[in-house]
Order: C-alpha cells, then sequence, then structure tokens
C-alpha cells in the first residue's frame, strides 16, 4: 500500500503532492515501483494535527481519486473518518476505506455497508489531537485485540461481511514507544482475528526513538520493520518508499512461506 498524502502538513511528506496532477504523477510511480494500493489521505493524522474542514477534504481527494480510477487498474483506498468523504470517494471509485477511527463516526458503518468496498479498521487511542498525550493501557496489545474483534462484530451486524474487513493495530496513533514495540512482538496473535493484518509503519516516530534518525532519513529502519511485521503475519504493508519495500517484503513472504 503506496502513501498518497494530498495534505499541506502530513509529518513526511506534506505539501509535496497537493495539486491533483502532482498526487497522480506520484501513484503512478509508486504503482510502477510495485504498490497494489495507493492510500488517499486528505486529513493529517499526525500528532497534533489540525482538522480539516469537509468541504476542504473533499477537495483534495476526490478528483485525485476519480483520475486514478480512470486511469489506473489499482486498488483505491481513501484514508478518512468522516462518512461524508467515504460516500464521495466510492462514488469516485474508491474500492477500499481506511479509517484510523474504525468506522466509528456516526453513519460510517451504513456508508460503508451499502456499497461493495473493503474496510480497513484501526485501533487509535484518542484522536489525532490528543493520542500522545500520555497513552496508558494496562495490557496494550490485549486491549487493542479487544477493540479490533469489537469493530468486527459491528460491521458485521450492519452487513459488512468479514471477507470485506482488514485491521490494523495502529501503530503510533496513542501508543508509546514501548507499546509499539509491544504490538509489534504480538503481532501474529492478530491473526486470531481471521482477516488480513495491515500494518503502517513507515518512517514513523518509533524509528527516531529507535535509530535518533530525522524523519527523510528512516529507510533502512522503515524497511527493517516491513520486513519483521510480514515474516509475523502482515498481509498488508503500508509505506512510503515503494521499490525498497516490495524488495523487502518479497523476500521476508518467501520465507514465510515456508
Amino acid at each position: 500500500m503506496g502513501v498518497l498524502n494530498v495534505t499541506p502538513d502530513s509529518f513526511s511528506d506534506g505539501g509535496e503532492f497537493v495539486t491533483t496532477a502532482a498526487a497522480v504523477e506520484h501513484a503512478g510511480q509508486m504503482i510502477a515501483a510495485g504498490a497494489v494500493i495507493i492510500d488517499i489521505g486528505g486529513e493529517s493524522t499526525r500528532p497534533g494535527a489540525a482538522a480539516v474542514p469537509l468541504a476542504a477534504e473533499l477537495e483534495r481527494v476526490v478528483p485525485v481519486v476519480t483520475a486514478l480510477h480512470c486511469d489506473t487498474s489499482a486498488i483505491i483506498s481513501i484514508d478518512t473518518s468522516k462518512p461524508e468523504v467515504m460516500q464521495a470517494a466510492i462514488a469516485a471509485g474508491a474500492h477500499l476505506v481506511n479509517d484510523v477511527n474504525g468506522l466509528r463516526e456516526p453513519g460510517a458503518l451504513e456508508v460503508c455497508a451499502g456499497s461493495a468496498v473493503g474496510v480497513c479498521l484501526m485501533h487509535m487511542q484518542g484522536t489525532p489531537r490528543t493520542m500522545q498525550s500520555e497513552p496508558v493501557y494496562n495490557d496494550v496489545v490485549s486491549e487493542v485485540f479487544d477493540f479490533l474483534a469489537a469493530r468486527i462484530e459491528a460491521c458485521e451486524a450492519a452487513g459488512i461481511d468479514r471477507d470485506r474487513i482488514v485491521v490494523d493495530p495502529g501503530f503510533g496513533f496513542g501508543k508509546t514507544v514501548e507499546h509499539n514495540l509491544q504490538l509489534l512482538a504480538a503481532l501474529e496473535c492478530f491473526l486470531a482475528l481471521r482477516v488480513p493484518l495491515l500494518v503502517g509503519l513507515s518512517r514513523k516516530s518509533l524509528l527516531g526513538a529507535l535509530t535518533g534518525r530525522k524523519v527523510d532519513q528512516r529507510l533502512a529502519g522503515s524497511v527493517a520493520l516491513a520486513t519483521l511485521a510480514t515474516a509475523r503475519g502482515a498481509s498488508i504493508i503500508r509505506a512510503h518508499d515503494v521499490a525498497e519495500t516490495v524488495d523487502a517484503v518479497t523476500v521476508a513472504a518467501a520465507i514465510r512461506a515456508f
């Protein structure tokens, strides 16, 4: 899954792909490098990020979804928590809704249930504005697992079949470095949910804490985490540096097959 942020303030690549032309060009480059899914986001979810008005988010993402739907065969994912954006993106050709809020916003379940799209349910403690303000868990692995299991149940109750569901433990979303490492070490336990597992660790602050590297110097660490996640059962790796990550995932998946 290649990351396509059409935002001015994302933590890693904010401002680089804010025009539709630049976004479509970058998506094409990621697809050529091996991305199967393009994840389009119009609202930054970095810690402390400001909320984006509905109209602004729609203006950012819908033209990109429309263009990619017409020009590529890639799976188009819309990274949003707003039901109105989900609806508009689905109408424009999106195949997957990737929601950091786990479809908890009123109306989100209904929008997705009324379509044929896949959904990715992510765990987040708090909101992007507050999530890194001293997150606390009694047992981060069991609490994230139970949350995702409950969201799967909510989806099925709303009419979204299990074979349309992906889950994401939400690395960096309301977790300390220790919480993230505990989740990564226990990643295989999430396979018990019986749905594909998505992991997004590319360039994240965890790598900064572990290596001291700045955001634009975290390629090696990102590839290492992608390799570990694949070896421990992840089916989808969300990444900024697609070509390098594809190579790493291909090797790790070949070993996992044995």
